[in-house]
């Protein structure tokens, strides 16, 4: 059983852990406020030009696009995007267990890795990574995104790859987030889409300049605002995480820090009581 000084250190150390703890949940919800900011304020933007390009390319007459057919190749890419730093709780654990999924139906696969933490637990099971790409920051900017974004074209329209995958968590609230792999080269739109398009828009759209020029233009930007959002869902998701994380870890040290305050009173009070009972029974023998 340990004594009272020893219980003294660990409850020093509990403390010290406590103050570390509740200042890191402090500066991830100061980082969730803005990231969460800049995921709503995108969303709409870009949910809304992935549905009218969608719409527009299903009724257009005759158009094809290099992004919408998928490539000679049958190999695959899949671009992780994952925390750099890890005490966010299961954040990289649960998007790893996906991308484990994805590699074990696509075991050809190259994975292409935006932070390093799953990128470790990929290279412990084995497998390798054929990209990592590197930042000026812990948080890509919107035109280091890009950058990102035009080598994945290049590298689609050159055939290396016939299909391109993105996995990332996405953002749903402060205490939840859901890990997700989705395509996103090509941009497909299957004939049951295409069908429900026609249907609900059973109208002749008049285009100026023509649908083809918009599409031309607007496509690519589709696939840089689908990257775009899925970092910033992801960036947004960490800071929750961590949050979250460093919330439970500073409840536990405070029910750890009670919990050997306790003892060490129980201890003080055991010490106490011997004391006083060797002083009384001394007493005794001197009265005789």
């Amino acid at each position: 059983m340990a004594n009272i000084k020893e219980l003294k250190v660990r409850i020093s150390s509990t403390k010290s852990t406590l103050k570390i703890t509740s200042a890191m949940k402090l500066v991830s919800a100061a980082k969730l406020s803005r990231a969460q900011g800049n995921i709503q304020s995108l969303k709409p933007y870009s949910n809304e030009l992935d549905s009218t390009i969608r719409t527009a390319s299903a009724l257009a007459d005759d158009y094809s696009h290099e992004f919408l057919e998928a490539g000679d190749s049958l190999r695959k890419a899949i671009v992780v995007i994952s925390s750099n730093k890890g005490l966010c709780g299961g954040y990289n654990s649960q998007l790893y267990k996906q991308v484990k999924r994805f590699m074990g139906e696509n075991p050809d696969a190259d994975l292409l890795f935006m932070g390093r933490k799953v990128r470790e637990l990929a290279k412990r099971d084995g497998f390798k990574a054929t990209r990592d790409y590197v930042f000026e920051k812990a948080e890509p900017r919107y035109d280091e995104v890009v950058s990102v974004v035009n080598e994945l074209t290049e590298l689609f329209k050159s055939g290396k790859y016939g299909e391109i995958y993105i996995a990332f968590n996405s953002f749903v609230s402060a205490i939840e987030f859901t890990p997700t792999v989705k395509p996103i080269l090509p941009f497909s739109i299957t004939e049951a889409e295409k069908a429900e398009l026609v249907k609900e828009f059973p109208v002749d759209f008049k285009y100026e300049p023509s649908a083809e020029v918009i599409l031309d233009a607007l496509i690519p930007e589709v696939l840089v605002m689908t990257v775009y959002a899925s970092v910033l869902d992801a960036i947004a998701a960490e800071h929750a995480s961590r949050m979250t994380a460093m919330d439970n870890a500073t409840n536990n040290s405070k029910d750890m820090i009670r919990t050997l305050t306790l003892k060490a009173n129980k201890l003080r009070q055991a010490a106490i009581t011997t004391e006083l009972t060797e002083i009384v029974s001394g007493a005794e023998s001197l009265n005789g």
